[in-house]
């Protein structure tokens, strides 16, 4: 049976105390699940937040990382220096990353080597615009996106990966994805895996839903057989918004 998973992705909030006193109090509330909880804070809140969740079943993830090993890179994080402060959880290809910093599918595949090299798990995003959606073109952009990031990995790399679907249109819009739209992407994405890398793995496989889980809506969703869990963005800056959402399955 396949791992549930909510994701907090908190983006450029928080300072360090705000950090810890979330943290906090997610741990002081959080249920007893099976549902993996992670967040993810901004990177010079990492040590700490890893510090303040340890023994706690909480995971902490970065949100990004470089490709390279090291180098002449200002202002740029490796691998090696998340693995180091106990961070083995990343987020490559968020669309934040990819509309305003240019992320390619090219440079996501080499993160993504980079990351699975350093034993680290990915979470992938994906997924189409506006015009996409308008233009009835989503199914192309998403299969494109899979193929370029990671259709290129061996069947044994998909332990470490798991995918996360962002409707960019449905994200800060006003535009709302409906349950039955999530669902019909999650099996649209399973079956382009199980094209490539067979039944077992695709049907392990966790796919997570992100576009504007609330704690209203959040049941309904994860009702649907394909969607594994959500990666929030606002609602996780509220320890009972977020967790409501935890709550959600």
């Amino acid at each position: 049976m396949r791992k549930t998973i909510v994701a907090g992705n908190w983006k450029m909030h928080k300072t360090q105390k705000e950090t810890v006193a979330l943290l906090e109090e997610i741990s002081s509330k959080k249920p007893n699940t099976a549902t993996e909880i992670i967040v993810a804070p901004t990177f010079v809140n990492l040590s700490k937040a890893v510090e303040v969740t340890k023994g706690k079943g909480i995971t902490v993830a970065a949100q990004n990382m470089h490709q390279a090993e090291g180098g002449a890179f200002t202002g740029e994080i490796a691998a090696s220096m998340l693995t180091d402060i106990g961070v083995n959880t990343v987020i490559l290809g968020h669309s934040e990353r990819r509309a305003y910093f240019h992320e390619t599918d090219a440079l996501l595949a080499n993160k993504v080597n980079t990351a699975l090299k350093h034993e680290m798990r990915v979470i992938f995003c994906f997924g189409e615009e506006l015009k996409d959606r308008q233009q009835n073109n989503h199914f192309n952009i998403v299969e494109y996106q899979l193929r370029d990031g990671l259709f290129h990995l061996e069947k044994k790399d998909w332990a470490h990966i798991v995918l996360a679907y962002e409707p960019v249109w449905a994200i800060g819009t006003g535009e709302t994805a409906s349950p039955e739209q999530a669902q019909e992407m999650h099996q649209f994405i399973r079956s382009l895996v199980e094209k490539v890398y067979g039944f077992e793995i695709a049907d392990n496989l966790t796919i997570l839903y992100g576009g504007s889980v609330k704690p209203d809506n959040a049941k309904e969703i994860f009702s649907k057989p394909d969607v594994d869990g959500g990666l929030i963005g606002g609602a996780a800056l509220k320890a009972d918004d977020f967790l409501a959402i935890v709550n959600g399955f």
